[in-house]
């Protein structure tokens, strides 16, 4: 039972929990008492919604910044940073990378996680991918981890199916970037039909350059394995007819987009020194067309994105600021957006769905983006996998009326701050 929640729309709720489901939302205080000590959670000044899932993740890359040191810069400059270095990783060494950055997204409220895992280029090109696996097994009941095998035009058919054989769950790669673009989405794609594997692509990630969503597009339109295509920066700088007639492509074979503003933002526009664009794809285009779509943080820490703390609420603020979207489209494709992007089953605080919640402190949604308060718990599956308590000691000024000359300044606490 959580108790006195208040939901984005601003009502004052109990959610019933009947295990893995959410049983029924009544008016708080109308729900009767829950049975057992430790069977009801008070929830008055915090607002529940759909726990954030994250659509694209690098966790075998995550936290990788301070061991690389790599020069600042775009995403050519990232990706050869990152090449070079991982010829040095061990399995154990991603394990401890991985798990970490897992953890942290989850103690922060992300109960589902896409994560991309490289198929290297050295002698050893699964290690990242029985890497990922190990973790996925230590975290099973915690968090649900989906893996992508990311593939490339140097790594053969066979290690791409080897990845499959062993668990990764989605076929995935990076064809805009190949010397031969659509004959490598083709190849790419040819694995997939081949396996009936869902797809998920990094897909046209620059401001220029070649287009291969609308190829991607038509290549799947009868498929019924899910396909989603990541970062579509290229959307954000086509002209309008081209846009709308791309757009109109992608909807009709549903594919899902996925958004990635902090990684973007700081890999693309490098070479415009003046009126800098922004990176992103078309959000706004594409939710007026009804396109489903989430949103992600991509990379944290590492060469292509030396910044970012694996917290959803965090790029919900970026998609306020820097994609123009209002806070509840902001709230909802971190959450009920990313969910449909990733073929999970419905969730949040709504009877029938699956028990997969945030509750984090503040009662409006302006104040949710904008404080993403460290106070949060977080339910999945039912359960309650974390739980962020917060205290701030702040001296009164010295001058305060409730001090006098004789007496030091006091401490009291105040919720909110960091962990």
């Amino acid at each position: 039972m959580l108790r006195r929640a208040t939901l984005l729309d601003g009502r004052l709720v109990d959610v019933v929990l009947d295990g893995p489901v959410v049983a029924a939302v009544l008016p708080a205080g109308s729900a009767p008492p829950a049975s057992g000590p430790d069977a009801e959670l008070d929830l008055t000044g915090f607002t529940v919604m759909t726990a954030p899932a994250e659509p694209h993740a690098h966790l075998d890359k995550a936290g990788s910044w301070d061991l690389i040191e790599p020069p600042m810069g775009d995403l050519g400059r990232a990706v050869e940073s990152w090449v070079a270095y991982a010829t040095t990783m061990t399995e154990e060494s991603i394990v401890e990378r991985a798990r970490a950055m897992a953890l942290r997204m989850l103690a922060q409220g992300t109960t589902a996680i896409r994560s991309h895992v490289d198929l290297l280029r050295d002698g050893d090109p699964l290690r990242g991918v029985r890497a990922l696996l190990r973790v996925r097994a230590e975290l099973d009941g915690l968090l649900d981890l989906q893996l992508v095998a990311l593939g490339h035009e140097f790594v053969s058919d066979a290690v791409y199916e080897e990845a499959l054989d062993l668990g990764v769950d989605l076929v995935g790669g990076a064809p805009h970037m190949a010397t031969e673009p659509l004959p490598q989405l083709h190849r790419q794609l040819d694995i997939a039909e081949r396996r009936g594997a869902p797809v998920d692509l990094h897909t046209d990630e620059s401001l220029d350059g070649p287009v291969t969503i609308v190829e991607l597009a038509k290549r799947v339109r009868e498929w019924s394995q899910p396909v989603t295509a990541g970062h579509c920066v290229r959307l954000g700088t086509m002209p309008p007819a081209e846009l709308a007639a791309t757009i109109a492509e992608v909807h009709a074979s549903d594919l899902g987009i996925v958004t990635l503003p902090i990684t973007n933002l700081y890999l693309q526009g490098w070479g415009h020194p003046t009126s800098t664009p922004r990176g992103l794809t078309a959000i706004r285009a594409l939710l007026e067309a009804g396109v489903r779509v989430g949103a992600g943080a991509d990379n944290v820490r590492d060469p292509f994105n030396p910044v970012g703390r694996g917290d959803a609420l965090e790029t919900a603020s970026l998609l306020v600021t820097a994609g123009h979207c209002t806070l509840h489209e902001a709230l909802t494709l971190i959450s009920d957006g990313a969910r449909s992007v990733m073929s999970l089953p419905p969730a949040g605080p709504q009877p029938g769905a699956a028990a997969e919640l945030l509750a984090v402190r503040g009662t409006r949604p302006g104040a949710i983006v904008a404080e993403a308060s460290a106070d949060r718990y977080v339910v999945h599956a039912g359960r309650l996998v974390a739980h962020s308590r917060v205290e701030q000691h702040v001296a009164l000024p010295q001058h305060s009326p409730a001090t006098s000359a004789a007496s030091a300044p006091t401490a009291p606490t105040i919720s909110g701050g960091d962990r």
